[in-house]
């Protein structure tokens, strides 16, 4: 049986927070592992507390959470309703793990250069 993952994100702009002129690149980066597990089979589920603060309000383990902690430290990570992660967002090997997709399908990203040309930054 599938993992349940839910990812109770601070206040964002839209639903993944992904949108703007000035879009967050690691925000960026964790909606492509996010579809990445998705495609391999997870369960993930997304909530933002501008939009969807009923979700937050109606799970008692995110509401504790917030009283504990206050919103600035969300994300908020739950795997079958139990904390796993705040702070910041999962890499792609946790949600990996969480999901229990086989490692053999899991590919690390490399990093990206930051050199162009002769110009280093």
């Amino acid at each position: 049986m599938t993992k349940s993952i839910e990812i109770f994100d601070p206040a964002l702009c839209c639903n993944t927070g992904v949108c703007g002129v000035d879009a967050d690149q690691a925000l960026i980066s964790f909606a492509a592992d996010v579809a990445w597990a998705k495609q391999n089979g997870a369960q993930i589920e997304r909530f933002n507390l501008a939009q969807q603060p009923l979700e937050f309000a109606n799970n008692l383990v995110v509401r504790s959470f917030l009283e504990r902690s206050g919103q600035e430290a969300l994300p908020l990570i739950l795997v079958d309703g139990e904390f796993a992660l705040a702070g910041r967002y999962p890499n792609r090997l946790e949600l990996a793990r969480w999901a229990e997709i086989a490692q053999a399908v899991v590919e690390i990203k490399p990093a990206g250069a930051c050199c162009s040309g002769s110009k280093c930054c």
